[in-house]
């Protein structure tokens, strides 16, 4: 087994940018995690089918087109219907169409069952940070008794 912990990233929706989503794989990998990068144009379903395949403890989502609010409506549902939930949820980019402020965004994405939400320009090593940090809270105690069962 992995030490590393398994995380999936992809751009949401009918959003093609590319550019930053290999930097967040490039990012992310050498921060020490097991990248799935699903690329663009990524349906819930695909993000959610791969997190069961490989026991993802992140889903990644970015969007650049705006339209990231609607493409991520009902993916907490998904996880949980679906049966991969506790899953940690992020979401990044530009978000939303228009000159919203970002604590508006941050809320409704809350508010649709995400764990955090950063804006573009979020300094990438505090996200890893925050990853590291939520995916112990979530998972460390059942990793914890994993161990303890096979010793």
């Amino acid at each position: 087994m992995s030490d590393k912990d398994t995380i999936i990233l992809g751009v949401i929706g009918a959003d093609c940018h590319s550019v930053g989503n290999k930097i967040l794989e490039l990012f992310f990998t050498s921060e020490g995690f097991k990248v799935v990068n699903l690329g663009v144009m990524v349906s819930q379903q695909e993000f959610v089918d791969t997190a069961i395949e490989t026991n993802a403890k992140a889903i990644l989502v970015s969007s650049l087109y705006g339209h990231g609010e609607i493409d991520c409506q009902g993916l907490r549902e998904l996880c949980i219907e679906k049966g991969v939930d506790p899953i940690i949820l992020y979401a990044g980019g530009n978000l939303v169409v228009g000159k919203t402020p970002f604590s508006v965004v941050e809320e409704k994405f809350k508010k649709m069952g995400f764990d955090r939400v950063f804006p573009p320009d979020v300094d990438l090593k505090q996200v890893a940070n925050l990853l590291r940090k939520d995916i112990q809270e979530k998972f460390g105690q059942a990793r914890q008794k994993e161990e303890e069962r096979s010793l």
